[in-house]
């Protein structure tokens, strides 16, 4: 993204930064550089050479006993250095999310503070994992812990120089959407009205039977049509590619759904679960495709990745087997903001600690939109699934608090209450068994304001997916990181995104990971990997051992 000194007056839909003295952070100099034999640096790319060090396990059938076994392979990994312009469409950029991101960027692009009850607060990326978080890089002479910002790791763009842009089923201009959502502080609101008013998003499609009857009154900026058909696969595709990619000069795009939640989509046998039958479908119009899944099928075929931040099944089996097809990226499903992600921690942390939790029951009450369309019980089924599934893995990986089959119990509920607005209250009570039949009863009252939480997960999806772009792979048996084997690219189905994600996607067939404290590991120790550095060490034998 470059200023834009006609930003001011321009007339274009989409987000303008006008401030013309913006240097970008994305020039700034690498924080650090790897000495090491496995590490190759260039103008324009970083070669490494790493070995994954794991343990297989077999069972033997006689007697039962596991036998582990180290092993080892060796990867290639080659990372581009240079940093593009990137934008990102947001489906349902009016909504409470796009608006709230789309603000946060441009206050921190122009550094704003602005005055509130408790005092002056400065624009921030707190919340973000990769803007607001450290990870160790290793120690110094005396033993201590280096810690750098997770962004320098590697190559990333910054948040900053993002060009935004979307589509809505409402025609109000982002300051009045703004207004309507009633997130930020209207001290900061005034110092964004100008720039926002000039941003109106494009038209987007509404195909009623999926979203709550209580949205019909914002759906005033649709096209025309009620039910999936190619012409809106084609007009999105050049929404994309020319409306917003080309007119901006943009080298990439990455296009994440922030839109309502829509009611799951039946699987049907010939209509979705292929590639082809799914393109077969749209074109005959089956009243069994979502808005959601016409979205990503457009991004798909424009070689654009796809986020859905919602709790529908998006990404049904033939859009899962196009974006294979095509090599584009995918992942989903559903922000994980605030109380699911609470709930992901403290449930790691009971069951690690030997604690059997037998019982967890979640309750919510909102009053943003989000929670009037989640008030018809179609779309609440959305919520409930990705909600519930959270602590599965967890279960499942300790057999000595939980037979086979075992489960604790798990209720969700959600309730619309617009007295609330964006400050949506979480209730949550773990209810566990202790040493010799005593219990453990955990309250938590959470108040999230929901779009506060959720933009800076936006940020983080969009900045990795594009990153994952720019990394490739190959499995290595010499040596020599000149050796002429092609690279490739990770997995379509982007698992490492599921930190921020209730209901992560991964590639079919392998096991979903829900534990927080796994999730975060995998992502900052690919990272790693990618500039040849060890997963991070907790040992510190030098402190243990002399």
């Amino acid at each position: 993204m470059t200023p834009h000194a006609e930003a001011e007056t321009a007339s274009s839909n989409w987000g303008l930064w006008s401030n013309g003295s913006y240097e970008s952070p994305s020039s700034s100099r690498e924080l650090f550089t790897v000495n090491s034999p496995n590490v190759v640096y260039r103008d324009d790319e970083v070669l490494s050479k790493y070995t994954y060090r794991t343990t297989t396990v077999t069972k033997d059938a006689s007697t039962g006993q596991y036998i582990a076994t180290p092993t080892e392979t060796r990867y290639d990994f080659r990372v581009d250095r240079r940093i593009p312009k990137v934008g990102v469409m947001l489906v349902g950029w009016g909504g409470n999310n796009g608006t709230t991101v789309t603000a946060g960027l441009l206050a921190n692009r122009r550094g704003l503070v602005w005055d509130t009850r408790e005092g002056p607060r400065a624009a921030n990326y707190y919340g973000s994992l990769v803007m607001g978080s450290t990870m160790k890089l290793g120690i110094d002479a005396e033993h201590r812990d280096v810690n750098i910002p997770l962004h320098n790791v590697l190559p990333m763009v910054h948040p900053n120089d993002l060009m935004v842009g979307g589509w809505d089923i409402s025609n109000m201009n982002l300051a009045e959407a703004m207004d309507r959502a009633a997130v930020l502080q209207p001290t900061l609101k005034m110092q964004l009205k100008k720039e926002m008013a000039q941003m109106v998003p494009l038209p987007s499609i509404y195909y009623p039977d999926f979203i709550a009857s209580n949205q019909s009154g914002r759906a005033n900026h649709v096209l025309p049509g009620d039910r999936a058909c190619m012409a809106h696969v084609d007009q999105i595709r050049k929404d994309i590619r020319s409306d917003f990619k080309s007119a901006n000069n943009l080298d990439k795009v990455v296009v994440l759904w922030t839109a309502n939640t829509e009611r799951y989509a039946d699987i049907v046998a010939g209509i979705n679960d292929t590639a082809d039958n799914l393109l077969e479908a749209i074109t005959q119009g089956h009243k069994e495709i979502a808005p959601s899944t016409i979205f990503a099928v457009a991004s798909i075929l424009e070689k654009t990745p796809f986020i859905n931040g919602s709790p529908q099944n998006t990404f049904v089996p033939g859009a899962i087997d196009l974006a294979q097809k095509h090599g584009v990226f995918i992942g989903g499903d559903d922000f994980k903001s605030g109380q699911t992600k609470m709930k992901s921690a403290l449930v790691e942390f009971l069951i690690n600690a030997g604690i059997k939790l037998v019982s967890i029951a979640s309750y919510n009450h909102l009053g943003n939109n989000d929670g009037r369309n989640l008030s018809e019980q179609k779309q609440f089924r959305s919520k409930e699934i990705s909600k519930s599934n959270v602590v599965d893995d967890m279960v499942e990986a300790n057999t000595i608090l939980y037979k086979e089959g075992e489960h604790p119990d798990h209720t969700v509920v959600i309730k619309y209450m617009p007295a609330v607005g964006d400050d949506k209250r979480a209730l949550d009570e773990y209810y566990a068994e202790i040493f010799l039949g005593g219990h453990q009863t955990i309250s938590i009252f959470n108040v999230c304001e929901d779009s506060l939480l959720a933009s800076p997960l936006i940020i983080d999806l969009v900045l990795i997916t594009e990153m994952m772009t720019r990394i490739q792979w190959r499995s290595s048996s010499s040596n020599d990181l000149e050796s002429t084997i092609p690279y490739e690219s990770f997995h379509s189905v982007l698992s490492i995104l599921s930190y921020m994600l209730k209901a992560p996607l991964t590639p079919p067939g392998t096991p979903v990971v829900n534990a927080l404290g796994k999730q975060r590991a995998a992502l900052i120790n690919i990272f790693r990997a990618c500039v040849g550095l060890e997963p991070e060490s907790d040992l510190a034998l030098e402190h243990r051992l002399f």
